[in-house]
């Protein structure tokens, strides 16, 4: 076999499309990799929107935001005292940049460890399959093309902009530029008060921003149990990001050096703002551009997705799709489990991905994390259910830490006690879902929580007591 000709290709190294390609290495297959993303220099920059600009440089300025309001308002407490602290942005953005390249850097080695042949370039369907399989043009330095009998396409998703505003990535901002903000706004305005609306707002209102959050729907965190999104907004407004629900945008006018926003809000009242910059944040469409689908004859779905079935497998035979590409949330954790859900059924194997028990995290401060379902979910869906909670102002720990805000809530069957939902709105919510997510992928019960053995003093301890209290036999609250 030539380096032209492989087993496998996967088109795009974001979270789903490298484990993907990995894992098929490791069933031994030989494996190519394409992705187009590059870094400042023109090298290669594997890791999606997810390493790039998104998940993991999002989480470096949150840490970094969260340590200079910290040294700001919280370290005083603590019998530290700071003085003269100032903001140098630029080498906090130096540092989000040092991770995103780390990272870039350790999926080039896992692919070298892995003997996956990476391509730097744009990865496209040339035609139909022939004897040799799928024909996959590369557009980079130079065009090459090489053949695979089986695809998986990993392109992920980019940005939806408002109506007649694009992003300019100046004034006008998705999570790339978002991201990349030079110096602090006076005045932030942010539309959508979605995951990625509510962790750049945060960061840049920790920072010192007068920060606006603009939100179509009527409800706060739509998707989010009830109780939890109430506490949430409580939260974020006592820290002072100003959040308006219910709202119209009519119009977003970019000027020299401001946005103007105009607006009707929830009453019924046209609004105008005035911004310095504006990252607009209302959700995200699949990634399909140049991927020569019709070349290929590959289907989309009424959405603009990749039409495949629960098994990741598209209308072509030997072709397969995941992550943001396709149906289901758009989580890089999702992409990743059917990354290798499809490497393993390529090699006869039964992948698993398990819709049910995907949790979900929203990096602020505090953190929210869940898995299963609502408790508006469980009341629409006529389920006879219990439910148990428990403050972590309760918690030692969390005394300890100097951060009570929040709580842990359980939500179990009536009469099995089964878990069906798990949800925290508090600190280190992103780790502690961890437990929940292996209780219900085992059919686990309150039960089995309250009874399992937690260290103290630690955050976990506020689980097993949530799970205690839905025998309504808490111990420490």
């Amino acid at each position: 076999m030539s380096n032209k000709n492989f087993d496998v290709v996967v088109i795009g190294a974001g979270p789903g499309g490298y484990i993907a390609a990995i894992r098929a290495a490791q069933l031994g297959f030989s494996v190519a990799c394409i992705d187009e993303w590059a870094n400042e220099k023109g090298g290669p920059a594997p890791g999606g929107t997810c390493t790039n600009v998104g998940c993991i440089p999002s989480k470096a300025l949150l840490q970094s935001s969260e340590h200079f309001e910290h040294a700001g308002h919280a370290f005083k407490e603590h019998g530290i005292d700071v003085a003269g602290l100032s903001l140098n942005l630029g080498q906090m953005l130096k540092r989000k940049n040092n991770v995103v390249k780390q990272n870039n850097d350790g999926i080039l080695y896992l692919f070298k460890k892995n003997k996956v042949t990476f391509f730097h370039g744009r990865g496209a369907f040339a035609g139909a399959a022939g004897a040799e399989g799928y024909p996959i043009e590369i557009t980079g330095p130079t065009i090459e093309t090489i053949s695979a009998k089986q695809v998986i396409v990993a392109t992920g998703s980019n940005a939806r902009a408002l109506p007649g505003a694009p992003f300019d990535e100046k004034l006008i901002l998705s999570n790339t530029g978002a991201l990349a903000i030079e110096a602090v706004p006076a005045k932030l305005g942010v539309i959508g008060a979605g995951v990625i609306g509510l962790e750049m707002g945060s960061v840049w209102r920790r920072l010192g921003a007068d920060v606006t959050v603009l939100e179509g729907l009527p409800q706060f965190l739509g998707a989010v149990d009830e109780q939890v999104a109430k506490e949430a907004h409580k939260l974020f407004t006592k820290q002072g990001l100003k959040i308006s629900l219910g709202v119209k945008v009519d119009s977003v006018t970019a000027g020299d050096n401001s946005v103007t926003v105009k607006y009707t809000d929830d009453k019924g009242t046209a609004t105008e703002a005035v911004f310095d910059k504006l990252i607009v944040s209302i959700g995200r469409t699949p990634n399909t551009i140049g991927l020569g689908l019709e070349k290929a004859g590959l289907q989309l779905d009424e959405r603009g997705f990749i039409a495949v079935d629960g098994d990741c497998k598209t209308n072509l035979p030997g072709v397969w799709a995941i992550g943001d590409v396709v149906r289901g949330p758009m989580l890089a954790h999702k992409a990743e489990e059917e990354g290798v859900a499809v490497a393993e059924r390529i090699a006869g194997q039964h992948g698993h991905t398990n819709f049910d028990t995907i949790p979900w995290v929203i990096y602020t401060s505090p953190e929210i994390a869940w898995v299963g379902k609502t408790e508006q979910q469980l009341k629409a869906a006529g389920t006879a259910y219990k439910s148990g909670s428990f403050p972590f102002l309760a918690n030692g720990r969390a005394r300890a830490l100097g951060d009570t805000s929040g709580f842990v809530k359980f939500l179990a069957d009536a009469t099995t006690d089964e878990i069906l939902g798990v949800h925290i709105v508090g600190p280190m919510a992103s780790e502690l879902i961890s437990e929940a997510v292996v209780a219900m992928e085992f059919k686990a019960s309150a039960e089995d929580i309250a009874r399992i053995c937690h260290a103290h003093p630690s955050l976990s301890e506020a689980t097993k007591e949530a799970a205690l209290a839905i025998d309504k036999r808490t111990l420490n609250f």
